[in-house]
């Protein structure tokens, strides 16, 4: 799905918060209330533009973007310090120097990549809450459905000892009215016979 433009300028902000971490003191271990509160702010600021970066570009792509930008102001601190020493107010270019600005702007890059982590967490979580609920749904119905074919087997099977109930009762019916034809009419042969053998008696006698 295509995202919308603006989504893409959440990152743009992520970049110049960690750039302007370069105008600040130094000195990052310095454990003044003010220097706290600069950088708990801006970490507070990093985590919350990953947190929205997660939201609305995802998690592959908001992550690539971050790592850009953390790479890309890693890069651009180094210029700046590099060629603007005398700005930053340092007598000398040292390695430490550079590893010192390199740092701050991981550390910020970093918060920001803990913010995308919460909220993916978040998400995670919501969709195993929804998939959760969808499997007790589905195992309820599962189970209403085995109940109701268990209904309909038990009502075919009565219906059909009923049925055979029937066909044999009728069966029965039809048998014990054939033997009774049967002893009628051997009744009515014998009384034939015997109607006969007296009518050639009578003759015999005239």
């Amino acid at each position: 799905m295509d995202q919308k433009k603006y989504y893409y300028a959440t990152p743009g902000v992520l970049s110049a918060i960690i750039l302007s971490s370069n105008f600040l003191s130094a000195n990052i271990f310095s454990f003044g209330f003010e220097s706290f509160t600069v950088w708990f702010v801006l970490s507070l600021l990093c985590f919350a533009c990953g947190w929205l970066i997660n939201k609305t570009l995802g998690w592959v792509i908001g992550g690539r973007l971050v790592f850009a930008v953390i790479v890309a102001s890693a890069l651009v601190s180094l210029f700046l310090v590099s060629f603007f020493n005398n700005y930053f107010q340092l007598d000398n270019l040292l390695t430490e120097n550079l590893v010192l600005y390199t740092l701050r702007d991981i550390t910020l890059g970093v918060m920001a990549l803990f913010g995308m982590t919460v909220s993916e967490v978040f998400v995670l979580q919501n969709q195993n809450t929804e998939l959760t609920c969808q499997n007790k749904s589905l195992e309820e119905n599962k189970n209403d459905a085995e109940r109701r074919v268990a209904l309909i087997i038990d009502e075919a099977k009565l219906k059909a000892d009923r049925l055979v109930f029937e066909a044999e009762k009728k069966a029965k019916s039809i048998i014990d009215a054939k033997n009774t034809a049967e002893i009628k009419i051997k009744e009515l042969i014998q009384i034939e016979r015997e109607l006969l053998k007296k009518y050639e008696e009578e003759d015999n006698l005239e």
